[in-house]
């Protein structure tokens, strides 16, 4: 157990920006037995806790808002099984994303959800938020390979769900309701995944248009086509201008919006669909489109992607990122949209994200002179906007802290506390991770 003030200090904050929460104490667990150890004190206690992997998260879910006890699993980081034959994995919730990955694919399997911090994230937190990624767009997202669970509920109760089989149908799905629950009903303990085989095969094109408009009409031009790439992502003018100058791709300057597209599968059927894809490009006013030449080159192009949110961090005093997402076919119109209410409220806006699946991260910059009630408002328009059009609050980065006061926007009353009930079933206390997800009362 952590007390002294400087080694809690990690303990305080996450990737949200939302401020400094410093937990009375931190645990870092090693075992399950620890793990149920913990809960089964603080319940009798009467002590909060916030369970927290590696602190990636984008919305305060592993903030200790209400002080007490951070549980962190991040010590246990054993890969316990990969098993071939069945095409499962089991690990500790403290294993690495992509250290999974690299594990399975070097065996000839495939983990598909690819968080943008999976050099950095865990598995456990993956699980609680429901990660998504650039692969989602063919693949699906965290939820789609989770087959099971080992969980720990306040109190120290430990119980099994799900299975280790592709398929079935036994009872409630208390597994699907936990994915996504953002540490609010219990605390994973282990966790079974679902692996596919390794494609044979990727390709990935790089297509430069005037706008991201345009780029957003690509998008739905290439699914018109019936193309399935596995990843569709865009990036506007102002991140391109952002990630330009420390990275290994330079995409040229004046471009208005770039859209990587990526497919996998057989290499015979690779180039067709490149093809038809480069051609729905074009159609949709892309001025040059750039095929990957080999591994590097293909690297490059995503080491560039992946450092846009780090690269607008470090040039601005203040990032507001949100993850909306929307039909797809409301992508051209929604991209405007942002682009109007950053003007409108005089605020530099970069549009860059998932787009295949309608997850575009929309990121309002400040240095330090805008009111906060000009940020809020902006924020205020851009969800009205999103659900105008039919969209959700968060594509995957979860609610936290940072959007829980707007879920009455997206959802009934009745919905609502239809959850809390939920909550209240498996943690009648409210000690576990409180203030998270619902609006406060």
């Amino acid at each position: 157990m952590l007390r002294d003030e400087d080694l809690l200090e990690k303990y305080a904050r996450d990737e949200s920006g939302l401020g400094r929460f410093p937990p009375e104490a931190a645990v870092l667990c090693e075992t399950a037995g620890e793990v149920r150890e913990v809960l089964a004190w603080a319940r009798a206690e009467r002590v909060p806790v916030t369970p927290r992997g590696t602190g990636t998260g984008m919305t305060g879910g592993a903030l200790a808002v209400h002080g007490g006890i951070v549980l962190s699993t991040e010590r246990m980081t054993k890969v316990l099984e990969v098993d071939e034959d069945d095409g499962v994995a089991v690990v500790e919730p403290g294993v690495i994303t992509g250290v999974l990955q690299d594990e399975v694919e070097s065996r000839g399997l495939f983990y598909p959800p690819d968080p943008a911090s999976l050099a950095s994230c865990s598995l456990g937190g993956n699980v609680a938020e429901n990660a998504g990624g650039p692969r989602a767009m063919k693949y699906g997202v965290t939820r789609e390979y989770v087959l099971g669970l080992d969980v720990a509920l306040m109190g120290g109760e430990h119980f099994r769900c799900g299975r280790r089989t592709v398929k079935g149908v036994t009872g409630y799905d208390v597994t699907a309701l936990l994915v996504g629950s953002e540490g609010t009903l219990g605390v994973c303990t282990a966790i079974t995944l679902k692996l596919l085989p390794k494609p044979a095969g990727v390709a990935t094109l790089l297509a430069l248009f005037p706008s991201a408009v345009q780029a957003g009409e690509a998008v739905t031009a290439i699914l018109r086509r019936g193309e399935r790439p596995r990843c569709l992502e865009l990036m506007d003018r102002v991140a391109i201008d952002h990630v330009r100058p420390k990275n290994p791709f330079k995409i040229p300057e004046g471009t208005g919006a770039a859209l990587i597209v990526e497919l996998d599968g057989e290499p015979t059927g690779l180039e067709a669909s490149l093809l038809g894809c480069a051609q729905a490009c074009e159609r949709s006013g892309a001025h040059e489109v750039l095929v990957a030449e080999d591994e590097k080159h293909r690297r490059d192009l995503w080491t560039t992607r992946r450092n846009v949110s780090p690269a607008l961090k470090e040039a601005h005093r203040r990032k507001i990122a949100e993850d909306i997402a929307v039909p797809r076919g409301k992508i051209p119109a929604m991209i405007a949209r942002a682009q109007q209410i950053g003007s409108r409220h005089k605020l530099l806006t970069a549009v860059f994200g998932h787009a295949g699946d309608g997850n575009l991260h929309v990121n309002f910059l400040d240095d330090g002179d805008t009111a906060p009630d000009v940020m809020e408002a902006a924020l205020h328009d851009l969800f009205r906007a999103t659900l105008d059009v039919g969209g959700t609050l968060s594509g995957e980065h979860g609610i936290g802290i940072a959007k829980h006061r707007y879920l009455s926007w997206e959802q009934s009353a009745q919905l609502i506390d239809l959850q809390r009930r939920l909550k209240r079933a498996l943690d009648p206390d409210d000690l576990l991770n409180p203030g998270k997800i619902f609006p406060p009362r």
